[in-house]
């Protein structure tokens, strides 16, 4: 995104721009940060901050950095560079469009502050209270003001401070994309009542404005905006339709400087278990902070503490002892928020923060207090600030982890930064960390997956990161996979592979993979990290065994889909349009192309599918094939053809066949009009190839055309002179209405095209273009091979984007449907997540803060899950949820971490196992099921004789097999009552199978 044109670079880009939008990023481009710092703290923001910034720094670089900075070398350590002189080169190939600049000037009491004058924000780490006082009372007394950020960390605590003024304007608070909402009815009264259909909730809060958009009736109120709906009385009845939407008004947030602040502060609270803890937290570090100007050796004392808010002695206890080192998950989780404030500081977007977020990790050190002071002592390697946290038994236990992480994307390469960073799975402790993923890089992963550069970009993702992770840290031992974790690959992730590992860590977007993935670990009894991010919205969930319930044990309610004949005939909104676009894609040159192709392999010579049409045998998809062979194109100028009836239908005859079915003066049975809210009458379009959005839909839908049929076409051909000369002897047939029934029913599904039973006429069709085909040499190999495509969002040069764009405004122009830029379409049609780097490392953060618990085996109490948004921002630390007991009956109950084991031999029956968990479970099974198979069910037929048989011959394992899980159910208490579920019952073959 360069500032002087303004041009926002969409391949890389596009993420980040859906959640903060042009204007925000077009500010960015113009505006210049002051960073103070290059420590931990500074270096996590200065790396996260996409905009013009200049580094500031008076350090020399040390073996302490290597644990905290990861753009710290030893070489730099060695040659004992700058610290600002190190980083600066590595922040700046971050982002090519972003300036970067270096400092190294004393900044202190007596340095003249005027130079800050060219900056829009001045972010201050690494630096004292007092000084930080005084750039901030600079900061805030100029016109306009610097914005002003403050953040610290002090072992297992951190801070942040925002002051962006007397008057800070927010042009949008929430960043949330406001929903047309659909009216059933308005009052005519003092005051009116608005229905929504359906009862869907508005969602609106009092204060709030709307507008009112396409109300039939009330005419006095099309287009007019309202902060209540206040009297309708007088104005003219509702008669039907219409919609609403929530208006964004500008907030105005009002900043005092640190100075005012300290005595009362404005602090926000993340973990309402300990609502007391910001307060303390600000006592505790304003008293270190005393302590450090001061350096009074036998005590704290704070004369600023002008507040009510007791010091908890057991957290001063644990900063004062922790206050030296750095926990790098911690400054990574408050350097994410942090970064976030700097941005909402230059655009104006979001809601900021105000104006203290203390965040303390208390729960990670509170049980290694009883540790020898030997424990914490510095030993001049990389890990002594981590160590001054969680002392030298911990770092040891960390450098041993076997870690699995699923995924390298944008929260992946944030765990491995995390993970370099703590030492864990060192090669010398016999440590190691496995990483997956099958995935090439892609330039839209660079803005966020701060692991690759330029130079990546198609290669393999997890060879990628894991050599980018050991430039970090050497010592790291990281065994690369191009695999996908599912059912497919269980014999390279095997029970044996799971069995090793200390924990799991998933980095996905797909819910189902992560699902799979938690089942895996339930199974073989692992810790899951797992975590996610949308936009500015973070979570992060923490799975331990026997503590808490899986990842499993809760669903997310299912996407709401679109009815059938919503999409095809009656869109409302501007999703519908995109997704009957997306629709139009997969089924011409995808699905279609692909069915061509399976449908020859299969029946190879046309000759022998002729002879078998003609016997009057049917074949599944011929009648379908034979008409894609019969219109097969093999020239440029015959794709433009093919676009040009396209369009014809698409936003024409439709339109005229749908008026001709439904006239606009339709009525239901209950007297009301066919054609009102949600449903708009289509207006046909004529094709005019002077209007941009015809000549995209022409071209685009050409090329792919071209594209699955294998022709080949010049740019001269894209011409508008070329494709006027083509179209103007394209033959446009008469339309002539059609009497076929049109669904109107929202629970109808889609029908399968290729199950519906030819009739006799379309059998009489096929056979006759087949041996057309036939007579004319149109049957060739070329001929009956077709190139499916495969969506492609992030390549603007294949035309998929420039298809579903005009195609999809073009159907909203017929139904007079607010249309949607490129940008919103390829963010919907190619369900791409917003994302922003903010968030993917406070994510990161927050989860490897959950690993050090895991590794120590703490109790229950100590973990946190977390979800936050930045944008407004709130972040929640909450416990997990406790695994919950199942009582089968008396005093037998499982969790889902429960599993019974039998062990069997070659001669074990059905009938000896049944007995043999009765004797040592106290239950005796009523149905055993192995996946998908019943092995005896007593109503079954011939189950009861299967009694005799042995287990090895009902189950017949695969070669190597040790053991199989099986479902069982036991008897209800009363008759009639369902059987009970019990817990998963493992059956071993043999002694010998059994895990060591």
């Amino acid at each position: 995104m360069a500032a002087d044109s303004m041009e926002i670079d969409d391949s890389l880009y596009s993420r980040q721009r859906y959640v903060l939008g042009d204007s925000a990023m077009h500010q960015m481009a113009q505006s210049s940060v002051f960073l103070s710092g290059m420590g931990g703290l500074g270096i996590e923001i200065g790396n996260l901050t996409p905009i013009a910034v200049t580094l500031h720094d008076t350090k020399q670089c040390e073996t302490l950095d290597l644990g905290s900075n990861f753009f710290i070398r030893k070489e730099d350590v060695l040659s004992q560079r700058k610290r600002v002189e190190a980083v600066c080169p590595r922040v700046a190939e971050l982002n090519p469009y972003v300036h970067v600049d270096m400092s190294s000037s004393a900044l202190d009491d007596n340095t003249d502050l005027s130079f800050l004058r060219k900056y829009q924000c001045v972010i201050l780490t690494e630096t004292r209270l007092r000084l930080q006082k005084r750039v901030n009372e600079f900061c805030h007394s100029q016109q306009p003001p610097i914005r002003f950020i403050g953040c610290d960390a002090y072992g297992i605590c951190v801070r942040v401070f925002c002051d962006f003024g007397e008057e800070f304007e927010v042009s949008d608070p929430t960043g949330e994309e406001p929903k047309e909402i659909f009216i059933q009815s308005i009052t005519q009264d003092n005051p009116g009542l608005v229905t929504c259909m359906d009862n869907q909730p508005h969602g609106l809060q009092t204060g709030q404005s709307v507008v009112f958009r396409e109300v039939y009736g009330m005419v006095e109120w099309h287009n007019v905006q309202y902060f209540s709906i206040g009297d309708t009385s007088k104005l003219q009845p509702y008669a039907h339709g219409g919609y609403f939407v929530l208006v964004k008004t500008p907030k105005t947030y009002r900043f005092e400087t640190i100075e005012r602040q300290m005595c009362d502060p404005q602090v926000l609270t993340p973990d309402f278990s300990k609502p007391e803890a910001p307060l303390q937290i600000h006592a505790a570090m304003l008293a270190l902070d005393t302590f450090q100007e001061q350096h009074i050796p036998n005590g704290i004392v704070c004369p600023v503490l002008c507040f009510s808010a007791p010091l908890n002695a057991e957290l001063v206890c644990c900063l004062s002892k922790t206050a030296r080192g750095t926990l790098p998950p911690l400054t990574a989780a408050v350097g994410g928020l942090a970064s976030q404030e700097a941005l909402k500081a230059i655009t104006g977007k979001f809601a900021p923060l105000q104006q203290w977020f203390y965040l303390d990790a208390i729960e990670v050190v509170r049980p290694l207090q009883s540790l020898s002071v030997e424990e914490f002592v510095p030993r001049g390697d990389r890990y002594d600030g981590l160590r001054a946290c969680i002392g030298q038994s911990m770092c040891l236990e960390l450098h041993k982890l076997r870690v699995f992480m699923v995924g390298c994307g944008a929260i992946g390469c944030e765990m491995l930064k995390n993970f370099a960073l703590l030492g864990v799975g060192l090669t010398q402790s016999s440590g190691e960390v496995c990483i997956t993923d099958p995935d090439l890089i892609e330039k839209s992963n660079l803005n966020r997956q701060f692991l690759f550069r330029p130079h990546h970009i198609q290669k393999p993702k997890s060879t990628t990161a894991a050599e980018a992770t050991r430039d970090i840290n050497p010592d790291l031992e990281v065994d690369a996979h191009l695999n996908k974790v599912c059912p497919a690959t269980e014999n390279i992730y095997s029970d044996t592979f799971y069995s090793r590992l200390n924990l799991v860590v998933t980095a996905l977007d797909n819910v189902e993979a992560r699902r799979y993935v938690d089942s895996r670990c339930v199974s073989n009894q692992r810790p899951l990290l797992d975590s996610g991010t949308m936009g500015t919205k973070g979570h992060t969930e923490i799975i331990v065994p026997n503590l808490t319930e899986s990842y499993n044990s809760h669903r997310d309610p299912p996407e709401e889909e679109i009815p059938f004949c919503t999409l095809k005939s009656f869109p409302s909104v501007i999703e519908h349009t995109i997704q009957w676009a997306r629709d139009k894609f997969e089924n011409a040159f995808v699905h279609k192309p692909s069915m061509y192709n399976s449908f020859w392999q299969t029946h190879s010579s046309a000759e022998v599918v002729l002879q078998r049409l003609q016997t009057g045998e049917s074949l599944e998809g011929s009648f379908q094939v034979i008409k894609l062979l019969s219109r097969r194109p093999s020239q440029w100028e015959q794709c433009i053809g093919l676009a040009r009836l396209k369009f014809e239908k698409y936003f024409k005859r439709k339109a005229l066949q749908l008026l001709h079915s439904f006239p606009l003066d339709t009525r239901l049975k209950d007297g009301s009009l066919f054609w009102q809210s949600p449903k708009r009458p289509p207006a046909p379009i004529d094709f005019d190839l002077k209007d941009s959005l015809h000549f995209t839909f022409i071209v685009s839908t050409a090329r792919l055309f071209a594209g699955i049929y294998n022709i080949p076409y010049t740019e001269k051909d894209l011409s508008e002179e070329a494709v006027t000369r083509i179209l103007s002897d394209v033959p446009i047939p008469k339309y002539r209405p059609s009497e076929k029934c049109i669904e109107t029913d929202d629970a109808a599904k889609k029908p399968d095209k290729m199950k519906i039973p030819l009739t006799s006429e379309e059998e009489r069709e096929a056979i006759t273009q087949l041996e057309q085909a036939i007579a004319t040499d149109g049957v060739t190999p070329e001929s009956l091979q077709m190139s499916p495509l495969q969506f492609e969002k992030d390549d603007d040069s294949n035309g998929h984007v420039d298809f579903v764009t005009s195609a999809s405004a073009l159907r909203a122009r017929m139904y007079s449907i607010e249309p949607a830029d490129r940008l919103k379409t390829k963010r919907i049609a190619g369900k791409i997540i917003p994302a922003i780097a903010t968030a993917t490392a406070a994510v990161a953060g927050l989860v490897a803060l959950e690993l050090i618990k895991v590794t120590g085996g703490y109790r229950f109490e100590a973990f946190k899950n977390c979800f936050f948004n930045l944008a407004i921002p709130v972040v929640v630390l909450t416990e997990p949820a406790p695994v919950k007991r199942t009582l089968i009956r008396d005093n037998i109950n499982f969790s889902i971490w429960d599993f019974w084991t039998i062990f069997g031999h070659e001669d074990f029956t059905l009938s000896d196992f049944m007995n043999t968990v009765r004797e040592k479970y106290g239950i005796e099974p009523t149905m055993v099921v192995h996946g998908v198979k019943m092995l005896y069910v007593p109503v079954m037929p011939g189950h009861s004789k299967r009694l005799k048989l042995t287990m090895q011959k009902l189950i017949k394992p695969s070669v190597g097999r040790r053991y199989v899980d099986l479902t069982v159910s036991f008897p209800p208490e009363a008759d009639g009552d369902e059987d009970l579920p019990g817990p998963p019952v493992r059956y071993y073959f043999s002694r010998e199978g059994e895990t060591p």
